[in-house]
Parts: C-alpha cells; structure tokens; sequence
C-alpha cells in the first residue's frame, strides 16, 4: 500500500532521502483527497496526470512535475493513461524546499535520477544522486495550465459550460447577458476568484483539454480544432504563452 492507501509499486529501497512509487493509472482515475506525510515530487513518464489542491487542478504532461509539500490534502487523476512516478521526500533528510505547491520543469536530467534512483544502489551512490536530485529541482518558467474554478453560481455556469464545449464562441459579454450579469461583474468574479481574467480563464481551460488530446495521440491540427483554435498557428500561440513550449514538444520527453 502506498503512503495514501492506494496500491502502488515501489520501484526503490527505503534508506536515502527519496522513495521512489510508480502508478498506472487509467483515464479517469481518481484518488481521493489524501495526505502524506513526506514531501511529494508527482511526474508523469508518458500520459497527462492532474492534482488538484483545494479549488486548484495542476496538469501535468512529461514536461512539468508538480511538488506538494508534505501535510497538504490533494487529489491525484489521470487525465489520460499514464505511467506516474511519485518522489516521495523525507522533510528531515532533505534541504528547504518550497512552502506551498510549485509547477517544476521535467527537464531530461530529472527523468533520468527518477529511474536511476528506482534501482538499488550503493549507500554512497544514492547520497551522489540524490544530491545533484536537489540541483536539478527548479520551478518551471511557466506553470502548467492552472487552473482555479470559480465559486459564484454565475461563474460557475460559465466555466461547466466551458468545460463541456472548449469550442463555444461568446465572448465575455455573451456569456454575461446568457447568466443574467453585467460583463464589469462577470469580469470582477473571475479575476477574484481564479486570479485571472475571463480570456485567460477559458484559454487555460482549452490547453488543460488540448494536454487530455495530445497524450492520445491526437494531431495538433486536429487538437486546435476541437478545442476552439481557427488555425493551427492560433492554437500554438496560446498553447506556448501557457505552457512555455509547443504541443510538439510538450510530449517530446
């Protein structure tokens, strides 16, 4: 059993600092709100993965991992079929890290410490890894499709419809009159509680479905389409302002 009461394979020793955990998870996998009482370093091999934190869901393809620091309750989802590796951090044996959720870039390097460490290895070997594990750990230039859903009913009709049709075309204006508000007031509950405007919101929204679409293999033409991109070009944009890479390369690891 896994440290959150799930199965899970683990693929290391239990002396060191890490304690590596592999997960198969299936499309639409969920485990519950759980705890742990270690430091968690959460990255996806292949597939897309999601954690969520309160009202707060991280996507996560091979190129981003997500650290959560011990003690906060957190869902974990596949959004796809994936093959998720769990870090798991003993908080006395390890330097500072960071007090709350933080997006992290899978760079190669990282990749390859997780299954070097999976191994069994010697006492000092595994201290060497673990130490340059340490180095490689860096916040991602930018996050990977966070996203917060709102609270007020009147958004909160607009983000389900959103998230059931990504393709749909109102604007903010549009969506405002459809639910019975002002655009200013609509406007006003979005920055307020998802911390970003309307516009980023849904764009957010459709790279969170375009990540789900990509890791099936989907073609990134065809992906635009489906997620509300006239081109291709638009789509790639978008994708990189949030992500910080294209499509292509998202999966690329």
């Amino acid at each position: 059993m896994s440290l959150s009461g799930h199965a899970v394979e683990w693929v290391s020793p239990t002396s060191g600092v890490a304690l590596v955990g592999r997960f198969s998870l299936t499309r639409g996998m969920r485990y519950v709100t759980h705890t742990h009482p270690l430091h968690q370093l959460v990255w996806a091999r292949s597939g897309v993965v999601t954690v969520g934190v309160a009202d707060t869901t991280w996507v996560l393809p091979p190129s981003r991992a997500l650290f959560i620091p011990a003690g906060v309750p957190h869902t974990t989802a596949g959004a796809s079929v994936a093959d998720m590796h769990s870090l798991y951090l003993r908080r006395e044996r390890c330097p500072a890290l960071w007090t709350v959720p933080t997006v992290l870039a899978a760079v190669p390097m990282l990749a390859a410490l997780i299954g070097h460490l999976s191994g069994p290895l010697p006492e000092e070997a595994r201290g060497r890894a673990e130490a340059v594990l340490f180095d490689v750990l860096e916040p991602a230039p930018v996050a990977s499709a966070e996203l917060t859903w709102p609270r007020d009913d009147r958004a909160v009709r607009v983000a389900d419809a959103l998230a059931a049709d990504p393709t749909d075309p109102h604007d903010a204006a549009g969506w405002a009159r459809l639910v019975g508000t002002s655009e200013r007031t609509l406007s006003r509950l979005f920055v307020a509680e998802t911390g970003v405007g309307f516009g980023r919101w849904r764009t957010r929204l459709r790279v969170r479905a375009a990540l789900e679409l990509l890791a099936a293999g989907t073609p990134v033409a065809v992906v635009g389409r489906r997620v509300g991109y006239g081109t291709t070009s638009a789509f790639i944009a978008a994708f990189r302002r949030e992500v910080g890479i294209t499509p292509a390369r998202c999966f690329g690891s």
